[in-house]
């Protein structure tokens, strides 16, 4: 019996042409692999210690000077000191005011909507205002439970030195009518859309403009102008752009003043 014949190599000694190509393609696909994944650790693929940083959240703001270092985890209430206990690391919603309202505070986590939509139809006297505390999350949970807080005809709000955060902007839109004191905080960022990071750039780009366009819909369903997005999409997600009052009216979150 003959020994089996060696694939032919060529002259050089080098594969095909056609399998080297194929090669590259899998080292290109696997260097983008990892920066996606890098990026999806929060780094929003810049490299940490390069360039200018923003300012502490802590920091006041001004017109033009906005842009505040964000850490959901650290996420203090504006301009009062670092809390001694951060935010729970799920929407927990509290009865509050004899049961008139409830209190939903936390990081917004996958299944929080339907978790939350379960407590909130559980109970009695149902809620008619819904203040909210969060440092933001799951992009599709808040969608998702926005939308039921507004076929429901809730009332959000946030209280004086709370904060809505990143996903969080988007339960404060669902609610019929909205209030935010000036001494609260609401602001936004970019978003990660994708389901895996283990993809072709070209999927992980389609999930992203899907997500966005998803979310400027739900928007202008609510009634907010989808202009918020400008700040959001400039925005890295390890920063925060935090919305001054004047904005908020703009935008349609707090109605203007008369």
């Amino acid at each position: 019996m003959s020994e089996s014949t060696p694939p032919d190599l060529g002259t050089t000694g080098k594969p095909p042409i056609v399998g080297r190509v194929l090669i590259g393609v899998l080292i290109f696909q696997l260097g983008l692999a990892v920066l996606l994944f890098w990026g999806d650790l929060g780094e929003g693929l810049r490299l940490p210690g390069f360039g200018p940083q923003a300012p502490e959240l802590t920091e006041p703001i001004r017109p033009g000077d906005q842009t505040r270092r964000f850490r959901p985890e650290r996420a203090p209430s504006p301009g009062q000191p670092m809390p001694e206990t951060a935010l729970p690391d799920r929407l927990v919603l509290t009865p509050v005011s004899g049961g008139r309202a409830a209190l939903l505070e936390g990081a917004i986590e996958a299944g929080d909507a339907e978790r939350i939509v379960k407590q909130l139809s559980e109970l009695t006297p149902p809620p008619e205002e819904l203040y909210l505390n969060s440092p933001g999350g799951s992009v599709r949970d808040a969608l998702e439970l926005g939308r039921h807080l507004r076929r429901e005809g809730f009332h959000t709000a946030l209280r004086d030195g709370d904060i809505c955060y990143s996903a969080c902007p988007y339960l404060l839109a669902a609610g019929e009518t909205r209030t935010v004191p000036d001494s609260a905080s609401v602001g936004v960022h970019q978003h990660y859309f994708g389901k895996s990071t283990l993809l072709p750039a070209f999927v992980a780009i389609e999930d992203i403009q899907r997500g966005q366009g998803e979310v400027m819909r739900y928007l202008d369903d609510m009634g907010i102008d989808p202009l918020v997005m400008q700040h959001a999409l400039v925005t890295p997600p390890d920063e925060i752009y935090v919305l001054l009052p004047e904005e908020l009216r703009r935008y349609g979150f707090i109605p203007e003043v008369e």
